[in-house]
């Protein structure tokens, strides 16, 4: 399993688990763990366009 699809699984176990309606404390460390999933997604989204920009910078004549 990709480190993509390991951190969309563990975002839909944390949004299932928040659904549940757990007490005050849980809901807290839920949303603290699920801001770092998405941290983590938006950090794999932003790798390969950063990748492409380098690729393309380098392939320019001048660059």
């Amino acid at each position: 399993m990709t480190s993509l699809a390991k951190l969309l699984t563990r975002k839909q176990q944390l949004l299932a688990r928040l659904e549940e309606d757990p007490g005050p404390n849980e809901r807290a460390e839920l949303e603290r763990i699920l801001e770092k999933v998405d941290a983590a997604l938006h950090s794999l989204e932003a790798a390969p366009s950063d990748i492409a920009e380098d690729h393309d910078s380098r392939s320019r004549p001048g660059c």
